[in-house]
């Protein structure tokens, strides 16, 4: 099978729940993905595909359709546990060279600083198969300004999940994903 994804679209869920499974279940019919079958994959924003709207690429979803997804999720039923999931994405200036999707997870951090650290992980992926020079601990915003001044990097975003656990007991699930269609 040689399946080229050429649309991609990102979305992302909370779900609570007495279970950790329920509550992932709930977080994937939050982000209109949870009649699909998933398959995991690494990281790579295929060549010359496009970074289409969540609302479009949903649409295009059948019941029990194989779906390739770069995933990062989290869940916790710790009481007041913050959690927070994304996924980064840097895109290369020329469509024919693939760029590049990251997920990343944590405890007690906030959207910005979840969205932030997976897209810098995104860029300097990026930026070191371009061969674009970096210091690699200086702040996003920083390395941001640099990969984008260097013309090669056109595109960075992410797209973030993040809750608070509840007193109740409850699970609580976060999932942020690329999904990749033909």
């Amino acid at each position: 099978m040689n399946f080229m994804p050429t649309r991609v679209f990102l979305t992302r869920g909370i779900g609570t729940a007495n279970s950790k499974l329920g509550s992932f279940e709930q977080a994937l019919r939050d982000a209109g993905i949870a009649h699909c079958n998933l398959v995991y994959v690494s990281s790579i924003f295929p060549p010359n595909a496009t970074l289409i709207k969540r609302e479009d690429g949903v649409k295009e979803l059948k019941p029990g359709q194989i779906v390739f997804t770069v995933l990062s999720r989290l869940s916790s039923k710790e009481p007041s546990r913050k959690i927070s999931s994304s996924v980064g994405i840097a895109l290369p200036k020329d469509p024919n060279v693939h760029g590049y999707l990251s997920e990343h997870h944590s405890y007690g951090h906030g959207a910005k600083e979840n969205g932030d650290f997976a897209e810098d992980l995104a860029a300097s992926m990026l930026a070191s198969t371009l061969g674009i020079e970096f210091n690699p601990d200086d702040a996003w915003d920083t390395k941001e300004d640099h990969f984008k001044m260097s013309g090669q990097i056109i595109k960075t975003t992410n797209i973030t999940s993040t809750a608070e656990v509840g007193p109740d007991g409850k699970w609580k699930t976060v999932i942020s994903a690329a999904v990749l269609l033909p």
